[in-house]
């Protein structure tokens, strides 16, 4: 962790500054000394970050490294000031245009109905050409093939989420067998790569030479990661113990991943993609909370990135989802907490705080803020922003101490490091997918026999045959459990016999430690694309009908 002295003392009072071109020039004369500021607030990395958590990863407790998951009252919070004066006061290269410093308005109504969401959309993904940035940009074909730009519309069935959830309070919602009108037609290993719906950010974070800059990449990254679940309330379908998901987009995005379900009690899945210059990989599990009023989804494992020139290896947790009025009313998303991201190569932190929403708050709803800084505990740069929309980064250039005895720290202009794209026509009629999500599961020649996209439940809700998707969606799980019982079964014989009982061992990830963080998780076994391509899947298990 960065040193107590670089960070501060946690009384101590953070001010941060950032110069701009006054908005109305005609004025300037009058207004040369005149200070305008809008004050806002950001978390620094804990000063000790000793605090033990005790959370399951294969099975196996360690550390939290995120700074917490549930409680977000032991940060240490700094004001930062933003300062319009006029041009004549600051050079030229610490302007900034004053649409880059108009914020959005607030939007206090969340719970809202299909149409007034979809206007939300468009709003929060609005153009700004004064803005450059990568993330916004679209996609061009590349030399990949031509992917489908709809899927079929939702049907209009209507079915109480309370009849099924009144009797799961308290209890592991994982657990429970659920109908799939309260799900959406993908699966969980599918939608744990729709994280890469802003996978070129990574690619730009590989060009940068200096490391604070490309830790303030990784962390819009990150946070680019939550903007497909503003109005995601279906449930992604358990896969089934053995079930996968390929996503080869080397060819357009850069990018190809595999994925696939390596436990089942607990549920956990292992996910590795490799870019160009990076690869990034997770073990998934989850545990759930639900309180009737809401239902609390926390993330546990850790994710990790490298780039491969560097060699600089980042990790970091999730923070928590929310999905509010279970009971009555819309149900609409909220995510907060903490997440500390460590560049592991050389001691880089980046603590970002969500914060969670508040009807009775002033501030703008959705909003993170993050604070970059070297192993020594000396900030770096400031990222603000909402995980809905987008994040900006400032870099920090020049300390001064102010008349309070306070540090003061000017910032050079604010740069757009993300920005959410627009969604795809008719996106609300669609399960509000995003375009990467509306391509996942289309059908694909020549993936593993247990892939996803072969799933016939998932299939059949897709195309609208509900009653059809539940019905067999119940003989799948009759399958997975018979299954069960076989191994089971090979392992009271082999208790009986004192021989070595047997485990499930996936089929394209292994069990290992890992030399950075000291943890247990599932990595790929670089076999599968291999395989791919004799098309041998021999070693893939039976597991659909």
């Amino acid at each position: 962790m960065p040193s107590s002295s670089g960070l501060l003392a946690l009384s101590n009072t953070l001010h941060v500054k950032s110069y701009v071109d006054s908005e109305e020039d005609e004025f300037v004369d009058a207004y040369e000394h005149q200070l305008e500021e809008r004050e806002l607030t950001v978390s620094l990395p804990h000063t000790g970050m000793d605090i033990m958590h005790r959370r399951t990863d294969s099975m196996e407790s360690y550390p939290d490294m995120s700074s917490e998951s549930e409680s977000e009252s032991t940060a240490n919070e700094a004001r930062v000031y933003t300062t319009k004066t006029s041009p004549k006061k600051v050079s030229a290269t610490h302007r900034r245009t004053a649409s880059q410093d108009k914020s959005r308005p607030l939007n206090k109504s969340v719970s809202v109905d299909s149409t007034s969401q979809q206007q939300q959309l468009q709003q929060n993904s609005g153009s700004n050409s004064s803005l450059s940035n990568l993330g916004s940009q679209t996609r061009t074909g590349g030399g990949g093939r031509k992917r489908r730009k709809k899927i079929p519309e939702k049907p209009n069935i209507s079915l109480n989420l309370w009849s099924f959830m009144k009797n799961a309070i308290g209890k592991e919602l994982s657990k429970i067998p659920m109908p799939v009108n309260f799900n959406e037609p993908l699966s969980m290993l599918q939608r744990i790569m729709e994280e890469m719906e802003y996978g070129e950010i990574l690619d730009q974070a590989a060009r940068c030479q200096d490391s604070a800059e490309q830790m303030a990449w990784v962390a819009a990254f990150t946070v680019s990661a939550y903007a497909t679940t503003l109005f995601r309330v279906g449930k992604p379908f358990n896969p089934l113990l053995g079930e996968t998901f390929e996503f080869d987009r080397m060819d357009d995005l850069g990018w190809r991943g595999i994925s696939e379900q390596v436990s089942h009690h607990p549920p956990a899945l292992a996910m590795h993609i490799e870019g160009k210059d990076w690869s990034t990989w997770q073990e998934f599990t989850m545990t759930t909370k639900f309180r009737g009023r809401y239902l609390q989804i926390i993330p546990m494992g850790i994710a990790h990135l490298v780039f491969t020139k560097s060699g600089h290896h980042y990790t970091w947790r999730k923070v928590v989802t929310t999905v509010n009025n279970v009971i009555v009313g819309n149900l609409w998303v909220d995510n907060h907490g903490e997440m500390e991201i460590t560049n592991h190569f050389n001691g880089d932190k980046c603590h970002l705080k969500y914060s969670a929403y508040s009807y009775f708050s002033r501030e703008e709803p959705r909003k993170v803020t993050g604070v970059v800084t070297d192993k020594e505990g000396s900030a770096k740069w400031v990222l603000t922003g909402t995980w809905d929309q987008k994040m900006e980064a400032a870099q920090i250039v020049h300390q001064e101490e102010s008349n309070k005895g306070k540090p003061v720290f000017e910032t050079g202009p604010r740069r757009t490091m993300w920005k959410v794209r627009p969604p795809p026509p008719g996106a609300e009629r669609m399960y509000f997918f995003s375009q990467l999500a509306i391509e996942m599961n289309e059908v694909e020649e020549g993936v593993a026999p247990t892939d996803s996209r072969h799933r016939p439940d998932q299939r059949c809700m897709e195309e609208g045959r509900w009653d059809e998707a539940n019905r067999v969606k119940v003989r799948l799980e009759e399958k997975q459990r018979e299954s069960r019982k076989l191994r089971e079964a090979q392992v009271e014989r082999a208790k009986a016999e004192g021989l070595e009982t047997p485990q499930y061992k996936p089929t394209w990830f292994r069990k290992e430690r890992c030399s950075v963080t000291g943890t247990v998780m599932h990595r790929y076994n670089k076999m599968y694309w291999d395989c791919k391509a004799r098309q041998d899947w021999s070693a893939c298990p039976d597991i659909f009908l």
